[in-house]
């Protein structure tokens, strides 16, 4: 029998619609119907109480959660407990996000994560690879003793996955332009991130297949007057998009203000950048043999760099309203529509739409998380 989501404010391609249900059969969106459509009497019907019925959040980048490091446990059981933890806060789709690691610990993260795909684990879009070919100067919390420039044998490793998404983050000054090209020809999107770059060199990435950029702002060459670096060609460039850490604490507001003002709407999107902390009853964890503690939902390494963040989806989707300004309906597509774009599966998921995956949340009017859906099955 098919479900009928009813008597809640439902987020449209067009906004928020009160009177409507959303009719969910086999995992997809079969309708949107009037809530007295007759179709309605033959479904079952759950009463959504008033609240708000959006897209499930997307996360790109997704280090850990639970309490689980993808980097320790690059496992299917491993990538499970991520994505459960993430699933509380409104996320139904993900990407585990593997930082700078040995080559053995790429190949059984790519392994753990074609196989957690296999098996149906709920909300796992794919892989991000977050390095290891980034630049020494724009480390951030990676281990540099782990950077590299791919071979040919590395870059059929990296694009390895065969189905799903393989995000790959790298620094386009550290990789030649051809292997650029090579990656994106074998089906990974690309992002500039962890990069020294000057702005032509970031040109150069851009014209080899370079789609977006990785936290932007972070671990990057900032916009100077005679110096656009990195964060000038991101900003200047209007085809790709750039995520986004809404934390208070990886950017500041108004500088994250000027991109909205700057990018065209749709190319900023949000990510958390979570770390195992997020749904879990313990802040610290190990990254790289260091024990790092969240204080005050800040994670710093013993440096004082920023080591991934406390952040999960639906906080981020609160700060984007109340620290960027930005309606609820907006700030709701920098966590679905528009990550679905960039990841290119925006012709299944990111909206509530007939065809659709019904990949929901709902959430009350505080914006607290109340259900999720992933394929139709509520948790």
């Amino acid at each position: 029998m098919a479900i009928a989501l009813a008597n809640g404010k439902v987020l449209l391609d067009d906004g928020l619609h009160d009177g409507v249900a959303v009719l969910v059969e086999g995992g997809d969106v079969i309708a949107v119907l009037r809530d007295d459509d007759p179709r309605l009497r033959d479904a079952d019907v759950h009463d959504l109480r008033g609240s708000m019925l959006l897209p499930g959040f997307i996360d790109a980048q997704v280090n850990g959660g639970g309490g689980v490091l993808f980097n320790n446990a690059p496992t299917v059981e491993a990538i499970a407990t991520i994505a459960r933890a993430h699933r509380r806060f409104g996320t139904t789709g993900l990407l585990p996000t593997l930082i700078s690691d040995d080559l053995e610990v790429m190949r059984a993260a790519i392994d753990a994560v074609r196989e957690a795909i296999a098996r149906d684990v709920p909300g796992v879009l794919g892989i991000h690879l977050e390095g290891p070919y980034l630049a020494v100067a724009r480390k951030g919390t990676h281990d540099a003793g782990k950077f590299r420039v791919p071979d040919a044998a590395e870059v059929e490793l990296a694009t390895s996955l065969g189905t799903g998404v393989t995000l790959l983050t790298l620094a386009p000054e550290q990789v030649p332009a051809a292997s650029i090209r090579a990656l994106v020809a074998r089906g990974a999107i690309v992002a500039a991130g962890h990069s020294a770059a000057s702005y032509e060199q970031a040109r150069i990435g851009l014209d080899a297949g370079v789609r977006g950029f990785t936290h932007l702002y972070n671990a990057m060459t900032p916009l100077q007057g005679r110096e656009p670096g990195v964060v000038g060609a991101a900003l200047e460039d209007r085809d790709s998009w750039c995520g986004i850490i809404v934390d208070g604490v990886h950017v500041h507001p108004a500088s994250l203000r000027v991109a909205l003002a700057t990018k065209p709407r749709g190319k900023l999107f949000l990510v958390t950048d979570a770390m195992p902390p997020v749904g879990a009853d313990s802040p610290d964890y190990t990254l790289y043999g260091e024990t790092i503690t969240a204080r005050d939902g800040v994670v710093r390494n013993a440096a004082g760099a920023l080591a991934g963040s406390a952040l999960d989806m639906a906080t981020a989707v609160r700060n984007a309203v109340s620290m960027l300004g930005l309606p609820l309906e907006e700030a709701a597509r920098m966590a679905s529509l528009y990550p679905a774009r960039f990841l290119r599966i925006d012709d299944h998921r990111g909206r509530i739409a007939p065809g659709y995956r019904a990949d929901l949340v709902l959430l009350d009017d505080a914006l607290q998380v109340a259900t999720t859906w992933i394929a139709g099955q509520p948790a």
